[in-house]
């Protein structure tokens, strides 16, 4: 089928997206569905708490409107004007991870568009909402029904895969599908730059980039690097409108347990009983801890920053992606850096 079609029927799910994130009543079918209809795809969002703790209402409408803010069909057709897709449809296997709501959207989206056919296979953490947008997407585009599979089991006719996980399961990956085209994703995390000029405002954003999603996704920062001698009263300051997240039952889990073990282990720790901040070169922290080290120069950056050039998924900083943007991806910011309609393109 036409891409134009394609990227019609996204846009219009983009719409229904950002219409029911921005809490709006139904009022006429301007979102592309009946009121039962709009009525039912909120209760299927006020249930997936009950089915993740992780997933509150309000990450999920966050989800919905950073995706959905992105589907209008000027932004999908400058994505993907660049591209001639293939004539001949392949099965591209796309197996998902569940760590922030519609984690895996984009590859999904990626898929359709390129005039492939997409073979879900989602995390039990996140496996409703996805395919009741997908029940609308198929009533704005019906031709779309033949070439979506959501599945729990084993998954057959795969052409190519995309599968998302840790470094472990990345190694399952690899010895099951490694035979395939594909793009297996392995742990990643986000690093924020820090001059020590940061105003108070920049502050409070980049506190939006360590707990948005209550710090789950890839995107979120989890180490700081940091000039010498750099005091940490004023970030402590700005990001104290956070403090609500501690009475997520969940998260103060990961923050008792983590105190308890790095306390007994008397390590040094800043704690401003919802955040800790301990010293050390680990890129990856533990959920509620932030790592932090010091520079000296610009070299000091730029070496840390080349070491785990695979290991990071967005920079934030001055210099960098701006503060608080860090989950607010474009559709061309691709996960691990790996253009994926360029890849689905060339298959």
């Amino acid at each position: 089928m036409e891409k134009d079609n394609v990227i019609k029927a996204f846009a219009q799910l983009g719409k229904l997206m950002s219409h029911i994130a921005t809490k709006q009543k139904w009022e006429n079918f301007d979102c592309g569905i009946t009121e039962n209809e709009y009525e039912n795809l909120q209760r299927i969002i006020n249930k997936q708490f009950v089915l993740n703790g992780w997933f509150t209402k309000e990450n999920v409408f966050q989800s919905l409107n950073a995706l959905g803010s992105q589907l209008t069909e000027s932004n999908l057709n400058e994505w993907t004007n660049d591209y001639s897709f293939s004539i001949s449809p392949k099965n591209i296997a796309i197996i998902m991870a569940g760590n922030i709501p519609l984690v895996g959207f984009h590859d999904f989206m990626s898929v359709l568009i390129s005039g492939h056919n997409a073979i879900c296979k989602l995390s039990s953490d996140d496996k409703s909402l996805l395919p009741a947008l997908a029940q609308h997407l198929i009533q704005f585009s019906p031709e779309l029904k033949q070439r979506i599979i959501f599945t729990n089991g084993k998954m057959n006719k795969m052409d190519a895969i995309i599968a998302t996980g840790s470094d472990n399961s990345t190694r399952h990956f690899k010895d099951y599908f490694g035979h395939l085209p594909n793009i297996f994703r392995k742990n990643r995390t986000s690093i924020a730059v820090l001059t020590g000029t940061e105003t108070r405002d920049e502050l409070a954003l980049l506190g939006k980039d360590i707990f948005e999603y209550f710090g789950l996704g890839c995107r979120n920062v989890s180490h700081l690097i940091v000039p010498e001698n750099y005091n940490f009263n004023l970030f402590f300051e700005s990001i104290v409108d956070f403090h609500p997240i501690i009475n997520h039952h969940k998260y103060a889990n990961n923050y008792d347990y983590n105190k308890a073990v790095y306390l007994l282990n008397k390590a040094n720790l800043l704690d401003n009983n919802f955040l800790l901040l301990r010293e050390s070169d680990e890129l990856f922290s533990p959920l509620a801890m932030i790592h932090h080290h010091q520079y000296k120069n610009e070299d000091d950056i730029n070496q840390y920053l080349q070491n785990h050039e695979e290991q990071i998924q967005v920079i934030i900083g001055k210099k960098y992606t701006p503060f608080g943007n860090a989950q607010c991806p474009f559709l061309t910011d691709y996960a691990d850096g790996i253009n994926t309609l360029n890849w689905l393109q060339e298959l």
